[in-house]
């Protein structure tokens, strides 16, 4: 899915704060906050939400070895 590493490494790969990231996904500033924060666990369907909103802007998840992101070449 996407952990909260991998959302904030995401964002700083797109310069995105997070309210720039909840403007674009629709998903509320205040379960971003929480999520990268390890605070709270969102649904797994926020979070294919999330994932699906970096991923429309070149970003591609790496699930070998714990994760990461990079931008699609």
């Amino acid at each position: 899915m996407i952990n909260p590493a991998q959302c904030r490494a995401a964002r700083g790969l797109l310069d995105w704060n997070q309210q720039d990231l909840a403007k674009h996904s629709t998903v509320g500033y205040n379960t971003i906050r929480k999520f990268e924060s390890g605070k709270t666990k969102p649904r797994n369907s926020t979070l294919i939400v999330l994932r699906q909103t970096f991923e429309t802007r070149g970003v591609a998840f790496l699930d070998d070895n714990g994760g990461g992101v990079k931008l699609k070449s």
